[in-house]
């Protein structure tokens, strides 16, 4: 149970550093205060965390395809990024699909 959680404040962490280094940080704020959807004992905060996983592995695939386009662009090795960003992508969809264990969903009542 602590491992799921920890993994998903991992990835959550993960993503607000990437909007920080955008500088929205609204999104920074928002992804920082997610993990703590956790202290509601209810089913639709451990949903909403579960779709916050989802969009969060969707948003890292579609910034390795931009990055992908920018290298190729300027004639820089791509490769290492993709395999970094395709790892953090999976992270955060393994944290998410964790999210659908038994223990986790005995804890959050429908």
């Amino acid at each position: 149970m602590v491992l799921r959680i920890v993994l998903i404040a991992v990835a959550a962490l993960l993503l607000a550093a990437h909007f920080f280094r955008e500088s929205s940080f609204v999104l920074v704020a928002v992804c920082t205060a997610a993990p703590l959807l956790f202290l509601w004992k209810k089913r639709w905060s451990l949903i909403l965390l579960q779709l916050m996983a989802y969009a969060a592995a969707t948003t890292w695939i579609v910034v390795a395809f931009r990055l992908i386009e920018v290298r190729q662009q300027t004639g820089r090795s791509w490769t290492a990024a993709v395999l970094i960003l395709g790892a953090v992508a999976l992270f955060t969809l393994v944290a998410g699909l964790l999210l659908n264990s038994r223990a986790i969903t005995q804890r959050y009542p429908a």
